[in-house]
């Protein structure tokens, strides 16, 4: 590709190359009318994470785990068809792929610490519990006598 879209940022300031993207273009199914049969607007963008050195090593293993499912032969495909005209095809697989490889890098979230609710807590859920308890005691049918 000549470097005319975005650069696809993966996070921070770690941007992947154009060197090592692969455009291809093929005819896209949908709207398009006479048009339609001599344009290539469909967009698949592919990428080799695995041989790629641009990652820093810890997000590299990290993607490399997360997008296992995606992956062939260590190669990331991104298609984009949605759009009539090739460049905005263009522009939304390259977001895409900054999409997935910015989740796929991401941190993994904090593991979560199991805590206990103050006895305050528990006594005022008790207690309210009680509460409603009585409210509804009493809203049972009257006997007639």
């Amino acid at each position: 590709m000549d470097g005319m879209t975005e650069p696809v940022r993966v996070r921070g300031s770690v941007v992947v190359p154009d060197a090592e993207l692969v455009w291809r273009f093929s005819r896209s199914s949908g709207p398009g009318g006479q048009h339609v049969n001599t344009s290539d607007s469909k967009v698949e963008l592919r990428w080799d994470l695995a041989a790629s050195d641009v990652l820093p090593p810890v997000w590299k293993e990290r993607a490399l785990e997360r997008l296992a499912s995606r992956l062939v032969d260590g190669v990331l495909v991104v298609r984009a068809s949605e759009h009539r005209s090739q460049w905005r095809n263009r522009e939304v697989a390259a977001a895409r792929l900054a999409s997935l490889l910015g989740e796929a890098t991401a941190p993994p979230p904090k593991t979560r610490r199991a805590t206990k609710p103050s006895r305050g807590m528990v006594e005022r859920r008790l207690e309210n519990k009680r509460h409603r308890a009585s409210l509804k005691q009493g809203r049972g049918r009257i006997k007639p006598e």
